[in-house]
């Protein structure tokens, strides 16, 4: 059995919770959920049925999170994010199976982002407050606006990279190869 954080408010329903975890007030964990360790899901939350969240997540306040999305580890998601997970919804009309929306290691999602379901936002990539994403985001870009376009790329520290792909803050070296980024 897991140790983790209940506050008396939340309504936790499964027992797939990683050790360290902490779940706040007015979170609300359905029973099929995946939660890792040491992920801080804060209040008034949201966590359906088939969702998957990795180890070291943070999902800020106003955060619901529906069936179809997987959370890889080290992910923010920042306050009052909205994920969908059907194209064409309407009310009691469920698709067979709900869109994949991946979030991949380290990603970080500013607040009030929109990821439109079936989407895949790579490793280290980042997309800013407000954003709404409408296409798959590569590993180590920043992209922000409606709809999120691309603004340049992004160290694995987090800062943007100069001209030379060149990290000001901890000096690592990128270069592109077939138009995908690498550290060097």
């Amino acid at each position: 059995m897991s140790s983790y954080f209940k506050h008396p408010q939340a309504i936790v329903e499964t027992n797939d919770i990683g050790d360290n975890t902490r779940i706040w007030a007015f979170a609300h964990i359905l029973p099929n959920a995946k939660i890792g360790s040491n992920c801080n899901i804060n209040d008034h939350t949201f966590i359906e049925n088939d969702v998957i969240i990795g180890n070291n997540v943070t999902v800020k306040s106003g955060v619901y999170i529906w069936d179809g999305v997987t959370i890889q580890d080290n992910v923010f998601i920042g306050p009052n994010v909205t994920f969908t997970n059907d194209l064409r919804p309407r009310s009691k009309q469920y698709p067979a199976e709900f869109l994949k929306t991946i979030l991949e290691d380290w990603a970080s999602i500013g607040a009030n982002a929109t990821i439109i379901a079936g989407n895949t936002i790579g490793r280290h990539a980042m997309v800013g407050a407000g954003s709404v994403v409408t296409k798959n985001i590569p590993n180590n870009t920043l992209w922000y606006g409606n709809p999120a376009v691309f603004q340049g790329y992004i160290c694995n520290c987090g800062e943007k990279l100069n001209h030379q792909l060149q990290c000001p803050e901890c000096n690592k070296q990128y270069g592109l190869e077939n138009g995908i980024i690498e550290e060097k």
